[in-house]
């Protein structure tokens, strides 16, 4: 079936339809990653958002049941140069195709996403809209022109009510605040002899305390940050009183509590190879990204800047030494290497040991 996407800035790209035959209009960005299509579908950070993948063979590998990031199917759309519905994988369940029909997400393939992400690149992420090739290209502009960017985003990803991840012979207890967490954050903490309640982004501090936690994990999430002022809130009356480590958005909430600003940057971050310098070791890490949003830079004696992103010197990490709270922007728990980050996991487990010592 012939479909096509038309961009806010009057471009169209024509290909073929997979997934969903709906109509789907979201913010387009772009994922530079080559592998991970299953995790970046069920990523609740990708929550409103369609995206173009840059690897050209997209499907090949199918969908396994045991490698979901979340229940949540978070983009509205992919669109990839060329799909592939035999995959050839002794572990894949289903076909993308089905599995992004079943979830009611859009799909566009033989579609030149070189192109598509220059443009991107060149005129920043913009709304889109994929649709029949037939509908007029001004219906769909105006269609564009009256979609509202959602900002309730965090608020629909968020769990409902408490659950718990627990693990044998636990040595800690902590509260992860969920703004769309990721199940390999949950396991990392696991296996790092947490037991771990997951509890709604909104959740009082009081009732966080009362949970009696070592820690708080602040979690990853999509939209702006500053959408979520109740967190930003939550966590200034948290801080000194236990460890915190935050993820992403977690980073971004964190800085914001400490007097930072944050910004939209043209593109985003999303792809598996970004380079990040860590100012305290000298390493560079090639970390896994995934936002729209940026720590703005400055001075502040009681924050240190800890990591910096090689490509365009954002802040990548931020820490308060004297509560215990730290923050990377990158996602530590689906590293580029096997334990390139997992340090910072080992460095919130001594801040809980150190604390419960004192």
């Amino acid at each position: 079936m012939k479909r096509k996407l038309v961009l806010a800035n009057g471009k169209e790209f024509v290909g073929k339809g997979f997934g969903s035959k709906k109509e789907a209009i979201a913010e387009l960005v772009f994922n530079t990653s080559i592998v991970g299509y299953q995790e970046i579908l069920s990523d609740p950070s990708y929550t409103d958002q369609m995206i173009c993948m840059t690897y050209p063979l997209i499907g090949n590998y199918g969908v396994i049941d045991e490698d979901y990031e979340s229940k949540l199917f978070g983009p509205r759309a992919m669109i990839v140069h060329e799909y592939n519905d035999k995959p050839s994988n002794f572990r894949y369940t289903r076909t993308l195709n089905e599995v992004m029909e079943e979830n009611d997400v859009v799909g566009l393939t033989h579609v030149d996403t070189r192109e598509l992400t220059r443009t991107i690149r060149d005129c920043g992420a913009m709304v889109g809209i994929i649709c029949d090739e037939d509908v007029d290209k001004e219906e769909a502009l105006e269609k564009i022109s009256n979609y509202p960017l959602p900002h309730d985003q965090i608020s629909r990803v968020s769990c409902k009510k408490i659950w718990y991840s627990r693990c044998a012979n636990p040595k800690y207890n902590v509260v992860a605040i969920d703004c769309g967490i990721k199940y390999n954050i949950i396991r990392d903490l696991n296996r790092n002899a947490c037991n771990v309640t997951i509890v709604p982004y909104n959740t009082s501090y009081e009732k966080i305390l009362d949970l009696k936690p070592d820690g708080i994990f602040l979690s990853n999430g999509p939209g702006d940050p500053t959408d979520v002022r109740v967190l930003v809130d939550t966590i200034k009356n948290l801080q000194g009183k236990k460890p915190i480590f935050g993820i992403c958005l977690g980073h971004q909430i964190i800085a914001l509590a400490n007097g930072f600003e944050t910004y939209k940057l043209k593109f985003g971050h999303r792809g598996a190879n970004h380079p990040v310098k860590n100012l305290e070791t000298g390493k560079i890490e090639i970390t896994s990204q995934n936002h729209s949003y940026a720590v703005k830079m400055k001075e502040d004696e009681r924050v240190k800047i800890t990591h910096i992103n090689l490509l365009d010197n954002t802040v990548e990490g931020l820490e308060i030494p004297e509560d215990k709270v730290f923050c990377v922007q990158y996602h530590p728990e689906s590293a580029a290497g096997p334990e390139d980050s997992k340090y910072l996991f080992k460095k919130f487990i001594a801040n809980m040991k150190e604390s419960k010592e004192n």
